[in-house]
């Protein structure tokens, strides 16, 4: 199990669709076995 930090800004979290496409990443991500630390920041930029 690995720890992997995802950071998401600006068009990747601008709009309802787009964070949705952010939150299956994550999810994946966990599937896969690892701990997601997650940074979002300038949402909307």
């Amino acid at each position: 199990m690995s720890l992997i930090v995802q950071k998401f800004g600006g068009s990747s979290v601008a709009d309802a669709e787009s964070i949705k496409r952010v939150a299956k990443r994550v999810v994946e991500t966990r599937k896969g076995g690892n701990q997601v630390v997650v940074a979002v920041s300038a949402m909307g930029d």
